[in-house]
């Protein structure tokens, strides 16, 4: 990855110029799966203990982000929120991705007082001031760390939930609609972690 394209630490810099002590970078995981649940993450990085190798989750292999994930939970505040299947099928994934993002912020030892959160919108109800950030993941350090923590605890959530439902391949798929899962799906039903409000769920159950 060349430097030009890796997050850095200027928005929160510049948040901090204007007064904010505690930036907290948001991000969310598995809004695309059918199944499972989403999770979310915020994350205040100390400025004097930089994990080093952060970056946008997807840009990391799954070892590499195993690291960086350890080295933020040593230094960082850290807090992390998930939304079920049955929630998201209740009030819709987007809905669903900002309960979770509440959540993560609820979670944080210090509350924040400037928010950092991926994506082009803004949960509502939030603690504090907040900046959407577009692409925040690769742009924005402490959105980068958010990225990967959620990643990596929602990937542990899905290999956990492939012991109790084998055949899926979540320990390998994360829930996202691949070939062999849609083929497990016709083959072995419709499981209790499936998002009964997504299409193809609904089409198996309501053909």
């Amino acid at each position: 990855m060349t430097s030009n394209t890796a997050p850095d630490y200027e928005y929160e810099r510049l948040a901090q110029l204007q007064g904010a002590c505690r930036v907290v970078g948001v991000d969310e995981v598995g809004r695309g799966p059918l199944c499972g649940p989403v999770t979310a993450a915020a994350v205040w990085l100390d400025p004097d203990a930089l994990p080093a190798g952060l970056a946008d989750s997807k840009r990391l292999n799954a070892p590499a982000r195993e690291r960086v994930f350890a080295d933020i939970m040593a230094s960082a505040d850290v807090g992390i929120g998930h939304a079920t299947a049955a929630e998201i099928d209740q009030i819709n994934i987007l809905q669903a991705t900002y309960l979770a993002m509440q959540r993560a912020i609820a979670a944080l030892r210090v509350p924040p007082d400037h928010l950092l959160i991926d994506g082009n919108r803004l949960p509502p109800a939030l603690p504090a001031p907040a900046q959407a950030v577009v692409k925040g993941d690769g742009r924005v350090l402490s959105i980068a760390a958010a990225s990967i923590i959620a990643k990596v605890t929602r990937d542990r959530i899905m290999a956990d939930l492939a012991q109790r439902y084998p055949g899926y391949g979540w320990e390998v798929n994360a829930g996202y609609p691949t070939k062999r899962h849609k083929n497990a799906i016709a083959d072995l039903g419709v499981t209790p972690e499936h998002r009964r409000s997504f299409a193809p769920i609904r089409k198996i159950l309501c053909p």
